[in-house]
């Protein structure tokens, strides 16, 4: 019997992997016993207490490269809005899949591992399949950068998918992200005598000033459009009756394929001077993929006929862990594609629509018996 892509997401959905702390092991345990069952060599690979990533293979030749997917276990926060459906009962109500992961990204995990062990099978003798399942990716992709520092785990692959919320939308690539902090100091005093002191939250308004107007001297990206800068957070002093001798700027940075983010580093240095710190936070790669790639053409093609809709050419807002494993696994080429529905993610009451995973689901096994010629 076919194993359904519902029903796993619903159990994927009722074990609790907010990150932090994220405890996707159980979660992942689940997975493993499932992939084992059906044939596949799986590697838990330990992420820190009570958490583990997966990396699960079938097939495999010396001659061509298997097909890989990969997804991510751990959720953000429920945050402080109620939901109205209990968020880990994973509660179908007119063909919405309710849960926290319902579309971020646990229906787009049960969508390929459902169609892998579906084909299971006839896959030992075919280039095959390659399956990563991360934890901690809702902080920085971590446990994919992790995977990314030792490939002898990984080895290479053919073409990536990557099972992320796009409402069955190809995208063929997403934006980079630099994001920085950049702390100003200053000299603390009474607040009733502030020239006896040097106000650090002023040299950071300063600071944001000069930031707002900062300029990317690059041209925009046909499909990702032009590089971005926000300022995210500011946060400084110890009460409103002190000068402050503390302030730290959050920086956001996204980048378009060819851009040097040291260049970037520097040019906000040179901007805001030396007496500003500035730290990194999190750096990674944006994502690109031609579509008149022989792969990626074909993967549209595969899903506009299943879904009977043409989309133009797009590309995702958010970044992925492809900015770890896609280097990682020979920089195939990737394509970011997931029945979940991006205006929900991290969302109160998100959920999936049934249909669109089921979709998905026939989409990866396209993908897998092309690939496997199954």
């Amino acid at each position: 019997m076919p194993l359904s892509p519902v029903a796993l997401t619903q159990d994927l959905i009722r074990f609790k992997t907010i990150n932090p702390p994220g405890d996707e092991q159980p979660c992942a345990e689940h997975l493993a016993r499932l992939l084992e069952a059906a044939g596949f060599a799986v590697e838990r690979v330990p992420f820190g207490a009570q958490r583990m990533q997966l990396i699960a293979r079938i097939g495999g030749s010396a001659d061509e490269p298997p097909l890989a997917f990969t997804g991510h276990l751990d959720t953000v926060p429920l945050a402080m809005q109620p939901w109205s459906q209990d968020p880990f009962a994973a509660k179908i109500i007119d063909g919405r899949l309710y849960g926290r992961g319902a579309s971020d990204m646990k229906s787009g995990v049960a969508a390929f591992v459902a169609a892998a062990v579906d084909l299971a099978a006839p896959l030992r003798e075919t280039p095959g399949l390659l399956l990563i399942i991360t934890a901690g990716e809702e902080t920085g992709c971590a446990g994919a950068f992790e995977l990314a520092r030792h490939p002898d785990l990984l080895g290479q692959a053919g073409a990536l998918v990557v099972a992320e919320p796009t409402g069955n939308m190809p995208m063929v690539g997403h934006k980079g992200a630099l994001w920085l902090r950049a702390e100003t100091r200053g000299v603390t005093a009474h607040g009733s005598i502030p020239e006896k002191g040097v106000n650090a939250i002023y040299r950071a308004a300063r600071a944001v000033a000069a930031l707002e107007s900062f300029v990317f001297e690059v041209p925009p990206h046909a499909v990702l459009g032009a590089p971005t800068l926000n300022v995210g957070t500011i946060a400084g002093g110890l009460n409103i009756n002190s000068v402050p001798d503390h302030c730290a700027i959050g920086i956001d940075i996204r980048t378009i394929p060819g851009q040097d983010n040291e260049r970037i580093r520097a040019a906000i240095v040179d901007l805001l001077g030396d007496d500003i710190a500035l730290h990194d936070v999190l750096d990674v790669a944006s994502v690109w993929t031609d579509p008149d790639e022989p792969w990626m053409a074909a993967t549209l093609a595969t899903v506009q006929d299943i879904t009977g809709t043409h989309a133009p050419i797009g590309a995702a807002s958010f970044f992925t862990d492809a900015s770890a494993l896609k280097p990682a696994l020979g920089d195939p080429p990737t394509v970011i594609l997931g029945p979940g529905e991006l205006a929900l993610a991290h969302q109160t009451d998100e959920y999936c629509r049934i249909d669109r995973l089921e979709a998905a689901t026939a989409i990866y096994t396209s993908l897998i018996r092309a690939w496997c010629d199954v």
